[in-house]
């Protein structure tokens, strides 16, 4: 049977981007595979009633110092988004149209690397075009399957989902029903993947 982790995410989360970035590294030390579960974070803290770490001033100071620790740690370029926080539901819903095709990896890069690496407000059509015209997708694709009532149930049920397994924020992986959640989690993905 092949391992698998799930990864519950949502483009708007820091720490999603930095697990994103070391995720296939550990799947390919493993044997893993990664099952992707983009949810929309914002459904998810309202269901469960958490809030963002930046709405606590001196937790906000202190996440912004981390997650530059974080960063130099395993080389990821990163910079801090000024347009954070941003609404995902756009690219959320498109990833579920993406999630199952071959290029769903390299829809991933373009809209975490425009978010956290090249500061760009991934909320903005106009700025999406362009990301997306870069990486080699169709626009029309994209904006379509951003209004497809498909695509918008599935973001739905997986973040329904996702509330109802216990998750309550972004990144949370699942290794064999287990969760784990953080990007500074990934240790214990690791063992998790290496016992089943």
């Amino acid at each position: 049977m092949t391992k698998t982790v799930e990864f519950f995410y949502d483009f708007t989360s820091p720490t999603a981007y930095l697990a994103w970035a070391r995720l296939p590294a550990i799947a390919e030390r493993t044997g893993a595979t990664i099952r992707y579960r983009p949810m929309f974070l914002g459904g998810v803290m309202q269901a469960t009633g958490n809030r963002p770490p930046g709405t606590l001033p001196q937790k906000g100071a202190w996440m912004a110092a981390d997650l530059a620790r974080w960063a130099k740690r395993f080389n990821t370029p990163y910079k801090p988004n000024p347009h954070f926080p941003m609404m995902t539901l756009m690219v959320q819903r498109a990833a579920q149209e993406w999630v199952d095709r071959p290029d769903f990896d390299k829809y991933l890069a373009a809209i975490f690397t425009a978010a956290w690496r090249d500061q760009k407000n991934i909320a903005d059509k106009a700025v999406l075009a362009e990301v997306l015209t870069a990486a080699g997708f169709s626009q029309e694709e994209f904006f379509a399957a951003t209004e497809n009532p498909a695509n918008k149930e599935k973001l739905k049920a997986t973040t329904d989902e996702a509330v109802a397994r216990g998750v309550f924020g972004a990144p949370t992986f699942f290794v064999d029903g287990e969760m784990h959640f953080g990007q500074d989690r990934l240790d214990f993905v690791e063992e998790a993947l290496l016992r089943s």
